[in-house]
């Protein structure tokens, strides 16, 4: 039976360290932090981790940290996708021998793929590990679309059990919920949707948000999914401006500079991220603020 993805998991920041190494005290402290919060599920490397700048060898590291810390509690999906197949795959079978639950696989960015080009993409993957895969539509950030027809053929492998669907197309995502097999999960990859989504038939969120406010995550999802609409809504528009602003800049540049004003790590990117504008910071500050998210 393959695992379950469902709930509020959180694509976890990447600490580094002012030197630029993988922070891995800062990283294991929010680990703990997300797991003591209630978080359902845990994902390293992904594009709030910044993994477009880490070598296979810190990747794997940040995986096995995450591993480690969660220590069976809760599942980590751990990223290992990029725009090449066969080193996808060699970074899914790391990922795999670290221990992981199941790989996040990104759609090849920049190389904008046909639909068959995306299956036998995804396919190739899944067919190469024995842990299951994720794959993940984010076509503002790789530039090309994964449309309905293709998700619900890639829902159909046997080794491909859920999507990360951030195309901002919910008309798309109620299709693939509607068509695609019973037990394959559909998760709103944007926080702000996440509501909608669950509402739609979707299973939970691969949440940017969550690394800032984890309980809340976990509770809005929980209480989406067992119908309870009035809680979940009531928690969606309290951190709705929250969930925004980590957008306000390019992602993760927030969340990571919001984590630094709540003490949980320090501020340090890798090149091209960088810190935000003063008036971005200002702006986190004052809605930390006023949500009680600051000492």
């Amino acid at each position: 039976m393959s695992p379950s993805f469902a709930g509020a998991g959180t694509a976890l920041v990447t600490p580094f360290t002012s030197e630029g190494a993988l922070d891995e005290k800062a990283l294991r402290r929010l680990v703990m932090r997300q797991v003591e919060e209630g978080i359902d599920v845990l994902i390293p490397c992904g594009t709030t981790g910044e993994s477009v700048t880490m070598n296979a060898a810190e990747q794997r590291r940040a995986i096995e940290v995450t591993i480690e810390e969660a220590a069976g509690r809760v599942p980590v999906l751990a990223g290992a996708g990029s725009n090449d197949t066969r080193a996808t795959i060699e970074r899914a079978k790391a990922a795999q021998a670290s221990g992981a639950d199941a790989v996040l696989i990104v759609g090849p960015y920049y190389n904008k793929p046909t639909a068959e080009g995306f299956y036998r993409h995804f396919a190739a993957v899944a067919e190469a590990i024995s842990i299951p895969v994720v794959f993940y539509n984010v076509p503002g950030r790789t530039g090309s679309n994964i449309d309905a027809k293709t998700q619900i053929r890639l829902a159909g492998h046997p080794n491909i059990v859920a999507v990360k669907e951030a195309s901002g197309n919910l008309v798309q995502i109620m299709e693939v919920i509607r068509d695609a097999p019973s037990n394959f999960e559909v998760l709103s990859g944007d926080d702000a949707m996440t509501l909608a989504v669950i509402a739609a038939g979707g299973k939970g969120v691969i949440s940017v948000v969550a690394n800032q406010i984890p309980r809340a995550m976990h509770e809005l999802v929980a209480a989406a999914l067992r119908g309870d609409f009035a809680e979940a809504r009531r928690i969606h528009y309290k951190y709705l401006r929250l969930m925004n602003l980590n957008f306000i800049e390019s992602s993760p540049i927030p969340v990571k500079a919001s984590l630094a004003l709540m003490g949980l790590c320090g501020e340090h990117y890798r090149l091209p991220m960088c810190p935000p504008s003063d008036a971005t910071r200002e702006t986190l500050k004052q809605e930390l603020s006023s949500l009680g998210l600051l000492a």
